[in-house]
């Protein structure tokens, strides 16, 4: 039986924005690419890359759309540091422990991007069809236009505060001593 990962995707444009995906740890950067714009309803021609990140989501190894020549190995001064395609890496190859993270960048040039965190390795469940998606709250933002959407929605403790915005509290408390 084969394994799966959940990631859960947040966004730095929108508080309200969290997806949490199952996806199997053999499939490769590619088909995962193409599962998330899908599921955000992306247009899948834009140039998109993954990045390898460390805990501090600082970008490291990046995969790329498209092969970007780098030939047997990359650039002649870092050989091991060309893109590599995200068809020729599967996630089990660069994901091995919880909180293990990944970059997705959707606009190269506004520096725009998803955060994905594995939070979860769990063996398949028979009888599920993988990737899916397991939760989804909130609008992905705009796919072309940074400034477009997202800005007015409510975060799920805003949503859930608004029950209590009547709570007129005891009027014979007294804060003075």
């Amino acid at each position: 039986m084969s394994m799966v990962f959940k990631f859960r995707m947040l966004s730095d444009e929108s508080d309200v924005f969290v997806r949490d995906y199952e996806v199997k740890y053999d499939m490769n950067l590619l088909e995962f690419n193409d599962f998330i714009c899908r599921d955000l309803r992306y247009d899948n021609s834009g140039m998109t890359s993954f990045f390898l990140s460390d805990g501090q989501w600082m970008k490291l190894r990046e995969f790329t759309l498209m092969d970007m020549g780098g030939g047997m190995g990359g650039y002649a001064d870092e050989p091991d540091e060309a893109p590599l395609p995200m068809e020729q890496v599967v996630l089990g190859q660069l994901i091995h422990n919880n909180h293990d993270r990944l970059i997705w960048l959707f606009d190269m040039f506004a520096d725009r991007a998803y955060y994905l965190e594995m939070i979860e390795a769990k063996k398949a469940e028979e009888g599920v069809e993988y990737p899916r998606t397991l939760f989804a709250h909130g609008e992905p933002s705009d796919q072309y236009d940074p400034e477009a959407g997202g800005a007015n929605e409510k975060s799920i403790f805003e949503e859930m505060m608004d029950d209590f915005g009547d709570f007129g509290g005891d009027d014979s408390y007294d804060d003075e001593y």
